[in-house]
């Protein structure tokens, strides 16, 4: 298999942090995270979700031109919310955007980097020309909210956050969280037998639960789903956008065949390290806390890309070849600590990243990081 060239563009003022606008490669385009701010770090429409959200878009979409692509082209979004009050807003501003077959999307509600952003938004998609096919089981109704529940693209499927809703009738089914969590994933199941597929395609799975003290329910759960070789996952605490809804979860997943890399002998029953699909590598959300870092976000941000290097060198892969990433803080406060020492990992050609703030299910832990790469 040939090397999924890898290429990293930036479009106008270059990021005031360590990423790249857009990350090509292996036939995906990775958008990193964007708030509405101008060259000065001043964010864009104050207190006005609707004109934030029509900025970002607009911003996207002449990066995702610079890329050989198009706002129809997107595959995959996630929004992130800084008060759920303003889902109905940015919406309104969102779907026009798209007036048919919009991309999935994942909306959670969390901090952002700059104090007077309201929304975050970052993006997956592909060239133009590419295939980009939605995704429904024949007796869903189409989503109340603009995405659509699936969509694919060669050999990887993309799916919407799923929350504890009926897609037969759009109704939602309260419940705990180990109900709603049985809900979430019968109706992955159903959207992914449309596209052919089973739960043992998962490769990348995302958690959010707005109390963590549910964790262990929703674990208990969710390994009755994937009880052997589990998806790579992270699971933060985050605010939902539906205030019924007690979990949610967003998928990857791939017809391609699935393998397992744990470079560790210690294997977590929830998830694996690392799977590799295709020319993909994909990397659950790692942490680095040890008790002799505690309280050292620096610290703890290189000791958790020390993992991600052997993780990755385990898949055949290496920093290099990283095209996006998911960085987690639970307190913002240690947004500068972090960088710094990302920075000094990647030096150069930096991946495309969203940074945001949620809670983490390690106490001590101060930086959970997910990527995302490519391999020979």
């Amino acid at each position: 298999m040939s090397t999924p060239a890898r290429q990293a563009i930036n479009v106008g003022t270059p990021p005031a942090g360590p990423y790249s606008h857009v990350v090509s490669a292996g036939g995906l385009i990775y958008l990193a995270g964007v708030v509405a701010e101008d060259g000065n770090r001043q964010v864009i429409g104050k207190g006005d979700v609707a004109a934030q959200t029509r900025e970002v878009l607009d911003r996207l979409r002449t990066r995702l031109e610079a890329a050989g692509s198009s706002i129809g082209q997107v595959v995959c979004v996630t929004v992130y919310l800084k008060s759920a009050s303003d889902f109905a807003a940015m919406n309104a501003a969102y779907r026009t955007y798209w007036p048919k077959d919009p991309p999935t999307r994942t909306t959670v509600i969390a901090d952002l980097v700059l104090p007077d952003a309201l929304i975050e938004i970052a993006m997956i998609a592909v060239p133009n020309g590419a295939e980009r096919t939605v995704i429904q089981p024949s007796d869903w109704q189409p989503s109340p909210n603009p995405y659509s529940y699936g969509i694919r693209t060669g050999d990887t499927l993309f799916m919407s956050g799923l929350i504890s809703r009926r897609g037969r009738d759009n109704s939602f089914v309260s419940g705990d969280v180990p109900e709603q969590t049985r809900v979430v994933l019968d109706s992955a199941g159903e959207l992914l037998a449309a596209a052919g597929l089973t739960h043992a395609n998962v490769v990348s799975a995302r958690v959010f639960l707005p109390d963590g003290a549910t964790f262990q329910q929703m674990n208990g759960e969710y390994r009755k789903y994937f009880s052997s070789n589990p998806p790579v996952r992270a699971t933060v605490t985050a605010g939902l956008a539906g205030p019924q809804a007690l979990v949610e979860m967003t998928f990857i997943a791939s017809s391609s065949a699935r393998e397992v890399i744990e470079p560790d002998a210690n294997r977590n029953p929830n998830l694996s390290t690392a799977i590799v699909a295709g020319q993909r590598v994909y990397l659950s959300g790692i942490l680095g806390n040890r008790p002799d870092n505690a309280g050292d976000a620096a610290a703890q941000t290189t000791e958790t890309l020390m993992r991600i290097r052997r993780a990755l060198e385990a898949a055949g892969s290496s920093p290099a070849e990283v095209v996006d990433s998911l960085v987690y803080l639970p307190d913002l406060a240690a947004y500068s600590a972090m960088n710094d020492a990302y920075r000094a990992f990647f030096k150069e050609g930096f991946p495309a990243r969203a940074t945001v703030a949620s809670g983490l299910f390690a106490p001590d832990g101060l930086v959970e990081i997910m990527m995302t790469a490519v391999r020979p």
